[in-house]
């Protein structure tokens, strides 16, 4: 077995902006000891999601461990569906690494790598007890809030550098107030008008 590797998403429930998808892949003799600390990127403050992220480009730059994020767009989301997305940002990575047949693929939650990678397996909470998951999540959630920031400048009415495109009631009114903007999910906003 070559590697051993982790993968999550962010953004599967937000309102607006892409889904964003992390894999991350480490030589199975990779010194664990880096991961000491590391967590499920929800329970971590953004200064410390960046600070992991950081570390991690610095390793990738070293050769010790390589990542991908795939973000898959609102216009997939709301034709395909978000499981269609997720699994698209997965393929996507697992194709840019370059990741053999024959690695450990640990998931996270209800997410699934392609049948023809037999070493995998999906746990429930897996970015909270699995450190090379929790390392993919961060990897996601960081891109993911960096692309909603950068979003922020282009709609600038709609808050997105705040709540990264999640439902908070301030982010409902607005869409409420100035209509839908072109990186709404639009199959996510059915039932939208009934709860502000």
């Amino acid at each position: 077995m070559k590697y051993i590797v982790g993968i999550d998403e962010a953004g599967r429930g937000p309102l607006a902006g892409p889904v964003a998808v992390g894999v991350v892949r480490i030589d199975a003799h990779f010194n664990r000891r880096f991961f000491r600390g590391i967590k499920d990127s929800k329970k971590l403050t953004e200064k410390n999601r960046e600070v992991w992220f950081e570390l991690l480009k610095k390793r990738r730059k070293e050769g010790q461990i390589d990542y991908s994020v795939s973000l898959i767009s609102e216009k997939i989301i709301d034709k395909r569906g978000i499981v269609y997305a997720i699994n698209l940002g997965i393929n996507k990575c697992l194709t840019k690494l370059k990741i053999s047949k024959d690695s450990k693929i640990f998931l996270d939650g209800g997410i699934k790598a392609p049948a023809d990678f037999i070493y995998q397996k999906t746990i429930i909470k897996g970015d909270e007890k699995v450190a090379v998951i929790s390392m993919a999540s961060v990897c996601a959630k960081v891109t993911r809030d960096r692309y909603m920031v950068r979003l922020s400048k282009k709609y600038p009415k709609y808050g997105f550098d705040i709540h990264k495109g999640y439902g908070t009631l301030k982010h409902r009114q607005s869409i409420k107030k100035y209509g839908p903007s072109k990186v709404h999910r639009r199959s996510f906003l059915k039932n939208l008008v009934k709860e502000v």
